[in-house]
C-alpha cells in the first residue's frame, strides 16, 4: 500500500510508565506476526477523536523486556502492517543539561547511538539500502507535539541531542560528564535504532523525552535510583496520555502529511539491481519496502 495515498494512521510507542492509551474507540489487542520475530506486545488499536491509532508497549505489559532485548525490526514492521505513519515514540531519559529538569518533555531531533547489540537495519546482504539520518525526526510531527504539550501545560524544551546507550546499567560519572562534552542534551536505552528503522520503514517519527533525573553528572542531586525514576516517571505518564489526546486531532487536519519527505525516504536508497536482490529478503520486505519495491 502507498502510505502516501492513505489516511493517516497515528502509532505510538509507549516507553517506561506509559502502557495503555485512555479513551480509545472500538479498543482492541491485535497479535500481529512479522517476518523478522515477535514484536514486544500485542498491538492496541482504536480511534481517538476521529484519528485511526495504533499503540505499542515498547518493553511489553508490565514491563518485561529490557532495552536491549527488544525486537525493534519486530516493532516497527508490525506498525507498518497495520498501516501506521506517523510515529510518537515516548521514552524516559536522564538529562545532561541543569536547565532540563525533571518533569520536563523535550522534543528531541538529534540522536548519537552508542548501542551495540542491536540489529540496526532491515536490510541487509541481498538487498543493499543507505538513507538519510541527517535529520532523524520529522518536524512537521514536531511541530505538532509543540503545540499539543503548549496547549496542555506541559514545561518542553524544543530540539536537542539524545544519547542512545546500551544499557541496562545506568551510566558511570566519567561517561555522564563525557555526554555532556559532547553537547548532549537527554540520554536513554531505547530510541536507537528505532528511530533508524522508521527513517527506512519511510514512516514519519518524533521523540518525546521524558526527563526523569539527572543522570548522575549533578553535584546536587543524588545518584540515579531506580525509586526516584519511578517516582517522577508516574506523573510524566499522565501527562504523556494528556498529550496524546491533543495531539491527534492536530494530526488528523494536517493536510500536508501525505507529502512529507519521511514517507519517500527510501525513493533512492535501494543499491542493489533489480537482478541480484534476493528473493527472500524481498518476502521479508513486503511491508517495509512495498511502495519501492512494487514500483513498476
Amino acid at each position: 500500500m502507498d502510505s502516501t495515498a492513505a489516511r493517516s494512521v497515528l502509532g505510538i510507542i509507549g516507553g517506561s510508565g506509559v502502557y495503555d492509551i485512555d479513551g480509545l474507540a472500538g479498543k482492541r489487542w491485535e497479535k500481529v506476526s512479522s517476518p523478522f520475530g515477535e514484536p514486544s506486545d500485542e498491538l492496541l488499536c482504536g480511534e481517538l477523536d476521529g484519528q485511526a491509532m495504533v499503540f505499542l508497549p515498547r518493553h511489553g505489559r508490565g514491563h518485561r523486556i529490557p532495552p536491549s532485548e527488544i525486537n525493534f525490526r519486530a516493532n516497527i514492521d508490525v506498525l507498518k502492517r497495520l498501516g501506521v505513519t506517523d510515529v510518537i515514540s515516548v521514552s524516559a531519559v536522564g538529562s545532561l543539561r541543569e536547565h532540563l529538569h525533571p518533569g520536563m518533555f523535550v522534543i528531541a531531533d538529534q540522536f548519537i547511538d552508542r548501542t551495540f547489540a542491536r540489529a540496526k537495519s532491515f536490510f541487509g546482504t541481498g538487498l543493499v539500502a543507505h538513507v538519510s539520518m541527517a535529520h532523524p525526526v520529522c518536524s512537521r510531527l514536531g511541530d505538532h507535539l509543540e503545540a499539543a504539550m503548549r496547549e496542555s501545560g506541559i514545561e518542553l524544551a524544543r530540539g536537542g541531542t539524545y544519547l542512545v546507550m546500551e544499557g541496562p546499567q545506568f551510566s558511570s560519572l566519567a561517561e555522564s560528564e563525557l555526554y555532556r562534552t559532547w553537547n548532549c542534551d537527554v540520554i536513554g536505552m531505547t530510541n536507537m535504532p528505532e528511530a533508524k528503522l522508521a527513517r527506512e520503514a519511510e514512516m514519519c517519527y518524533a521523540t518525546v523525552a521524558m526527563v526523569t533525573d539527572y543522570d548522575c553528572w549533578h553535584p546536587h542531586h543524588d545518584d540515579v535510583t531506580v525509586e526516584a525514576i519511578i517516582k517522577v516517571l508516574l506523573a510524566n505518564a499522565e501527562k504523556a496520555r494528556a498529550l496524546v489526546k491533543k495531539v491527534a486531532p492536530l494530526i488528523k487536519a494536517d493536510a500536508a502529511a501525505a507529502g512529507c519527505s519521511c514517507r519517500s525516504a527510501l525513493g533512492h536508497a535501494l543499491i542493489t539491481a533489480p537482478e541480484a536482490r534476493d528473493p527472500d529478503m524481498l518476502r521479508r520486505l513486503d511491508a517495509i519496502a512495498g511502495r519501492v519495491l512494487n514500483q513498476k
